[in-house]
Order: C-alpha cells, then sequence, then structure tokens
C-alpha cells in the first residue's frame, strides 16, 4: 500500500469516544480505533469498562439516558483529550417478548437506551464538531433496521430509529465537515444473542442463511470502523452499513 493510501486510513494521534464499550461490539470497535492509532475514552456503565486498560485508553463510567449525561461525556473527553474527532454509539440494550405482551417499561427504557441517548450524544458531540468544522460521528444500527424481526418489538422500533435518525443528522451535518454513518452488524457472538446460539434450531436457521456460514465476530467490525472513522470515508455520508457475512444478500 503506498504512502498517501495509507495516509487516507491513518488514525494517528486522532481523539476518539465509543459509548457502549463494556460490550463486545463496542469493546471491538474501541479496540480497532486504538490500533490505528486513536486515543480513545471508552464509555460504559458496566464494571467490565474497567477490564479495559492501557497507553490510549480512558475509561468514563456513564449511563447516557441519564440528563445531563451526554454533555458531561463530550466534556470530559475534551478535557481528557483536549479535543477529539470521531463518536461511535455502539451502546444498546435488547428485550425479547411478544409484542401482544411487551412491557411497557421495557419499551421506554429500550427507546431511551437505544435511541434517545444516541440523539443526545450525537448533539453533544456535533456542538464540538461543527465549530471545527469537522467530525466523524458512527452509530450502530442492526439488521432489525432492515426488516422486522421477532419477538424483539422495541428494539426493532429503536434500530429502525437509528438508521433514519442517521440519514437526518447526515443531511444537517454534511455540508459543515461532519459525517454520520451507521454501521449494521448482522449475526454475532454477543452476550445479547446468547438465548440465540443457545437455541439448536434458531441458531441453525441462522447459520443457513448466511453466505459466510459462521455468526460474525467481534473482531470483524474494526475494518468498517476505522474506514468511517478515517479520512478513507470523507465523502460518505448518511449511509447505513450492513457487516453481515451476507445476510442481507440471500
Amino acid at each position: 500500500m503506498n504512502s498517501s493510501m495509507t495516509q487516507l486510513f491513518n488514525l494517528e494521534g486522532a481523539g476518539a469516544v465509543v459509548t457502549g464499550a463494556s460490550g463486545g461490539l463496542g469493546r471491538a470497535m474501541a479496540e480497532g480505533l486504538h490500533d490505528a492509532g486513536c486515543r480513545v475514552v471508552v464509555v460504559g456503565r458496566s464494571d467490565r469498562l474497567l477490564e479495559i486498560s492501557g497507553d490510549g485508553y480512558l475509561p468514563l463510567r456513564s449511563d447516557l439516558t441519564e440528563d445531563g449525561e451526554p454533555d458531561r461525556v463530550v466534556h470530559e473527553a475534551i478535557r481528557a483529550l483536549g479535543s477529539f474527532n470521531i463518536l461511535i454509539n455502539a451502546h444498546g440494550i435488547v428485550t425479547r417478548a411478544q409484542a401482544e405482551e411487551f412491557p411497557p417499561d421495557q419499551w421506554n427504557r429500550t427507546i431511551a437506551t437505544n435511541l434517545t441517548s444516541v440523539f443526545r450524544t450525537s448533539q453533544a458531540a456535533a456542538r464540538h464538531f461543527l465549530h471545527r468544522k469537522q467530525g466523524k460521528i458512527i452509530n450502530v444500527a442492526s439488521m432489525l433496521s432492515f426488516s422486522g424481526g421477532l419477538r424483539a418489538v422495541a428494539y426493532t422500533a429503536s434500530k429502525g430509529g437509528v438508521a433514519q435518525l442517521t440519514k437526518a443528522m447526515a443531511n444537517e451535518w454534511a455540508p459543515h465537515g461532519v459525517n454520520v454513518n451507521a454501521i449494521a452488524p448482522g449475526y454475532f457472538e454477543t452476550a445479547a444473542t446468547e438465548a440465540l446460539r443457545s437455541d439448536p434450531v434458531r441458531n441453525q436457521q441462522i447459520l443457513d442463511r448466511l453466505p459466510v456460514g459462521r455468526w460474525g465476530r467481534p473482531s470483524d467490525l474494526k475494518g468498517a470502523v476505522v474506514f468511517l472513522a478515517s479520512a478513507a470515508s470523507d465523502y460518505v455520508h448518511g449511509i447505513i452499513l450492513p457487516v453481515d457475512g451476507g445476510w442481507l444478500s440471500r
């Protein structure tokens, strides 16, 4: 790879904030950015966040659904890094139940976590990015941004919302140097999919549809996140990038 192409993907010295870094997908994306040269503020509300250590990582505990927390996280990141230009919104939850029995409190909690706090965190970061006329916001959508799924009505609604929110923010902020895009992971090996993988019937149904023939590993997201965070994607705005092992093509 020649030096000009290498420079397109170079993130040396850049600052990033990765939410949901306590979980498998968020942690893998944080690792990908760190390996590409970023200093990374890793945000989460689980004690697992404390497992992420080493030069270039700064852990920050936060529940982004609480009033004022998105602004605090942005201010703490600026204080720690001097500035930052990459935000990855990787936090999220899922509750499974039949639609007619879905608990109202879990609906509200899911929408607050997966959609409202994603907007508020993006909004807080965008104020910093717009002032600097440069920034990358990468949301985490889902296969259920494209389809309805089963027994995950609130999650599906929230991830459909994330896809549309990504496009709406891209439309407003692209003229000011801020890229807003989303990654839509397919079926990945995470704690959230443990029940599916443990169900022999459902697990086989999923594998039968995957052209690649296996579940995704969190590390499979590293290339996509580095691309969308780097200068290589400067003309990419408002996309929902599937990283799905071919799920949508089948």
